[in-house]
């Protein structure tokens, strides 16, 4: 079994640091990034401070990866500071490699929490031997427009602020959105986007029941993790239940299963317990999931998987509402009821 460390729980009234450890978004629309802000502060009892390349322009941050390390070093290192949080994602987190020391992060385990372009700061956290959060970032989660989704703050609560085991994830009874706005029209920030029917997760293939602990992220992230210092061994695969989930940019299915033969072929495949596909978005094509779903399918039965439990359409990810994931914690699919349960907490 892998050992991961888990941090201790948020609760009202600790200071969280805002990092940018991707694209520049809050000096690109500095009122999306205050709704946010005024989300954690309200919502949560949080205290919000800005590390000093948070709010900078999206090209000093381009042409300085080392600033960005800086900034989320200097939190990690800060005792007044107990969680940390990306203010959103972008394309080229994974240049902070040469630049961040894990024994930092080991030394000083504390909630971090983001999703997309961070995936690549969660595998480097994992490289670290720490439990990490994928979900909401402060501009595409806390700020969602009209205010946050009930099932966001429900799940956030649940495994940040709770030292009890998580549980049974529950069915999205909101909808769901994937729904383009303009973030630089600031009248639109309190204007809700439309939300579609949530249909429930669905079992694809496999029988019984499936655990093992959660590791994965953004499937275009995950790429450009590989081969680096912060890609898992395949001894810390053996037994985990894969969430994979695909950004905006909406790669077509066929990238998937050549991604997925590259998984295969480390023996990363094999080693799984179990898969859980994120509810896609489709950018304006219907098919998509339909697609994604196939393209696992066809990859896991050429692997010679084909009862292989997976568990799609799951809330985490480019979609709203959104759950946050403990990296690391052990989980359970259920093929006959369709259910993902979290059987541990995931903070102290």
């Amino acid at each position: 079994m892998v050992s991961w460390i888990k941090p201790p729980r948020l609760r009202p009234g600790d200071t969280v640091a805002v990092v940018s450890p991707s694209w520049g978004g809050p000096g690109s629309f500095p009122h999306r990034y205050a709704a946010g802000k005024r989300q954690l502060e309200e919502t949560f009892g949080l205290r919000v401070v800005e590390m000093p390349h948070a709010l900078a322009s999206a090209d000093h941050l381009a042409k300085h990866p080392e600033a960005r390390a800086a900034d989320l070093m200097a939190a990690f290192a800060d005792p007044g500071i107990a969680g940390i949080i990306a203010s959103i994602g972008g394309d080229d987190c994974i240049r902070l490699v040469p630049h961040l020391d894990l024994g930092v992060i080991a030394a000083n385990p504390k909630v971090f929490l983001g999703f997309s372009d961070t995936t690549a700061l969660h595998f480097a956290c994992a490289a670290a031997g720490l439990r990490s959060f994928y979900g909401p970032s402060v501009m595409a989660g806390f700020a969602e427009n009209g205010g946050m989704h009930r099932y966001v703050v429900d799940s956030l609560r649940k495994t940040l602020f709770d030292a009890e085991p998580i549980g049974l994830i529950p069915l999205n009874d909101e909808g769901w959105t994937a729904a383009r706005v303009d973030w630089s029209r600031p009248e639109l920030q309190e204007q809700t986007r439309p939300l579609q029917p949530a249909d429930a997760p669905r079992i694809l293939q496999g029988e019984g029941t499936a655990r093992g602990h959660l590791l994965g992220g953004c499937a275009e992230v995950i790429e450009m993790v590989k081969a680096t210092p912060w890609w898992p061994p395949l001894e810390v695969w053996r037994g985990a239940i894969l969430f994979y989930e695909t950004s905006e940019d909406a790669p077509p299915a066929q990238f998937i299963r050549y991604w997925l033969r590259n998984l295969s072929a480390q023996g990363i495949l094999g080693a799984l317990s179990g898969i859980l596909i994120a509810r896609a978005d489709p950018k304006g094509d219907p098919t998509y999931q339909a697609a994604i779903e196939v393209a696992f399918i066809d990859s896991l039965a050429e692997a010679g998987l084909p009862a292989l439990p997976v568990l799609a359409g799951l809330d985490f990810g480019h979609t709203q509402p959104m759950l946050t994931l403990p990296y690391g914690a052990t989980a359970e699919i259920d093929c006959e009821a369709g259910r993902l349960t979290i059987l541990e907490s995931g903070v102290l």
